[in-house]
């Protein structure tokens, strides 16, 4: 009897790990996609109030990439949405005070972001900003070295890209960080918060 009970204590904890390998296999199949990071000049956006004032838009450069997410649990999978993701941005532009590049970092946290469906995150440099590190009010690209974006969840890395090289470059030592001074502004921090809203991936704001 005793033997009996011991063989199938055995085999129902078998079969709980069997059921736990195949329930996370399952959920390990699908893996991050990150599209092809993009970012060009964008005019301050121009909304019609009644009341007209003289003033020329300058330029915006933005950064995006389309993310898509899959399930990493049953829950997630149940509801279609991941709770919430962290977007770390690293841009390395033109030095303005001299020879080299410099490091920009933006992290973005995003909430309630749907699974197997694209969306987009994306940050900013103001059109000052964009004057101070390129001494023009023109947006050059050939401004901008390369772009890396890396994706967390519950802290852990799903995966980076970079438009250029290896995503590793973010952690030279060669690469002064100069967030500080010339910021790099999520997209409700800039005059386009209110527009392609569905394109985007909601952002957390800080209450």
């Amino acid at each position: 009897m005793k033997n009996s009970l011991s063989l199938l204590r055995k085999g129902a904890a078998v079969a709980a790990a069997t059921a736990a390998v195949l329930t996370s296999s399952a959920f390990g199949q699908g893996q991050l996609q990150i599209g092809k990071i993009a970012f060009d000049k964008l005019q301050s956006p121009q909304v019609a109030t009644g009341d007209s004032k003289s003033w020329k838009p300058k330029d915006w450069l933005e950064f995006e990439v389309g993310l898509t997410l899959p399930a990493t649990n049953a829950e997630e999978k149940k509801s279609g949405f991941v709770d919430k993701i962290l977007v770390k941005w690293s841009v390395a532009v033109e030095n303005p005070d001299g020879k080299g590049f410099i490091l920009l970092t933006k992290d973005v946290t995003h909430i309630n972001v749907p699974i197997d469906e694209e969306v987009y995150s994306s940050v900013y440099l103001s059109p000052n900003t964009v004057k101070r590190v390129t001494g023009s009010d023109s947006v050059s690209r050939g401004s901008v070295d390369r772009v890396m974006v890396e994706v967390l969840v519950n802290g852990r890395s799903m995966g980076a890209e970079s438009s250029k090289g290896k995503p590793d470059w973010a952690n030279s030592p060669s690469l002064s960080d100069q967030s500080r001074r010339f910021p790099l502004l999520n997209k409700i921090e800039t005059p386009f918060k209110m527009l392609w809203w569905d394109r985007y991936a909601e952002i957390e704001e800080q209450r």
